[in-house]
């Protein structure tokens, strides 16, 4: 197996055998890094058995699968987390180190330690053709908006960044508030690291968006709006969800209007961030009130669609309907192929590394739920899905919290907050 050296401490080479992985230890390397997707073809060992063959030989092992059409820079940012994180020396490969050197030099580029020029002739002179690397990066500059996703491993959410470089103005979307249901506290981990990129790369946050009303976590769109002074923003249906907790919390007098955000979007309504045209599509199916953000190029779904290895979302939550989240669906494959959709969720397949951006094109090809799959096919298989799944452990806790824009109870008389939990209420109790 030929190893490539492409730095002091990264080389790449071709898939190795079993029998190559135990010998990596000896050559001095302590990580190895997989960017083959599984079953590209019959012969090769999968990322089962190479994490099985590398714990053995006391390798630490990341799974990083892509495709040269379908790099991102979430993949290029988790494959340099992974150099960054490994003790020693550092093997990655694909299937003929490719794809593994475009990763490492796009990351080089973005990060500014290399030219673009400088890259083709890195790669040529170690005998790799390089220039779908360039064309990725011809893309990337040209794109709008920019997309930064900010991952929160606690609740495997995607919180966003969508800016205009012309104008340097963003939108913050879907934005976490941390909460330990065990300690019962709140912090504020992930809106500050929101606001620490907003003011590195010199924004100014002109909306904080909500894409419906979370059952895994606080949103801090309250938090930031204190912060930024943006307006806040979701879909006008959150009214229906408002009206259906109200009932569930026996919460008389909550203000079931939608006045709690600045705006309350309509279905086909348009707006602009910064200079870049953008539009609301209801999604419901999830939820009664869920939307898609489209701007610019990128298509903002949250639960509708997980990534492509994933599925979709569940349609069992109060007012959420199978049959009603197949036709959201369809509306976002309708948008053109080369749209970019950004999940807001990713559960990490094979303990893969975060990922959260695909397109309308690989959706259509490859999301197991929707390729070759008919409207009362989807049905059935989410139907029987949803029925194995438990409820979401902060679902009683955090819909207090959202339907209120991410605004946490009112402190009672000695100055506390206290949540409130209905007994007996939900279907999906996980008793085993």
């Amino acid at each position: 197996m030929p190893i490539t050296a492409i730095s002091e401490k990264v080389s790449v080479s071709p898939q190795p055998s079993v029998e190559d992985v135990r010998s990596l230890r000896d050559q001095g390397f302590t990580t190895l890094i997989n960017n083959r997707p599984d079953n590209e073809d019959p012969s090769q060992p999968g990322t089962q058995a190479e994490s099985q063959e590398a714990k053995q030989c006391d390798l630490s092992y990341a799974f990083i699968p892509v495709t040269a059409d379908t790099i991102t820079e979430a993949d290029v940012r988790a494959f340099q987390r992974a150099v960054d994180e490994s003790e020693g020396p550092v093997l990655a490969h694909c299937t003929t180190g490719k794809r593994s050197l475009n990763l490492y030099l796009i990351g080089e580029v973005i990060d500014g330690r290399m030219s673009a020029d400088e890259f083709v002739e890195f790669g040529r002179s170690r005998g790799f053709d390089t220039s779908s690397a360039a064309a990725w990066l011809e893309r990337h500059a040209a794109r709008r908006p920019q997309v930064k996703g900010f991952f929160d491993k606690r609740t495997w959410s995607v919180q966003y960044v969508v800016s205009d470089p012309a104008t340097c103005k963003c939108a913050i979307i879907d934005p976490v508030l941390d909460f330990d249901e065990k300690a019962g506290a709140t912090a504020t981990i992930n809106a500050d690291a929101i606001l620490d990129y907003v003011r590195e790369k010199d924004l100014t946050v002109e909306w904080i968006f909500d894409t419906h009303p979370h059952a895994d976590h606080f949103s801090a769109a309250q938090y930031l709006k204190e912060k930024t002074g943006a307006r806040t923003a979701i879909g006008e249906r959150v009214v229906d969800v408002q009206e259906l907790w109200k009932g569930i919390y026996n919460w008389p007098e909550l203000a079931a209007d939608g006045s709690q955000w600045d705006r309350l979007f309509a279905h086909g309504e348009t707006f602009k961030v910064g200079s870049i045209d953008a539009k609301v599509l209801f999604s419901p199916g999830h939820t009664l009130a869920s939307i898609t953000y489209v701007i610019g190029d990128a298509a903002f779904v949250h639960d509708t669609l997980f990534m492509s290895d994933s599925g979709t979302a569940r349609a069992d939550f109060p007012g959420g309907d199978a049959r009603v989240l197949w036709k959201s669906i369809q509306e976002i494959l309708a948008l053109p192929d080369e749209t970019r959709i950004f999940t807001g969720h990713d559960y990490q397949p094979d303990g893969r590394a975060p990922r959260w951006e695909s397109t309308v094109a690989e959706q259509k090809k490859s999301n197991p739920h929707l390729a070759g799959v008919s409207e009362e096919e989807f049905v059935a298989l989410r139907t029987k899905r949803d029925k194995t799944l438990p409820m979401p452990k902060l679902i009683l806790h955090a819909l207090q919290v959202n339907i209120r824009g991410g605004r946490p109870p009112e402190p009672e008389a000695n100055g506390k907050r206290y949540l409130k939990f209905p007994l007996d209420t939900l279907q999906g109790a996980a008793w085993e």
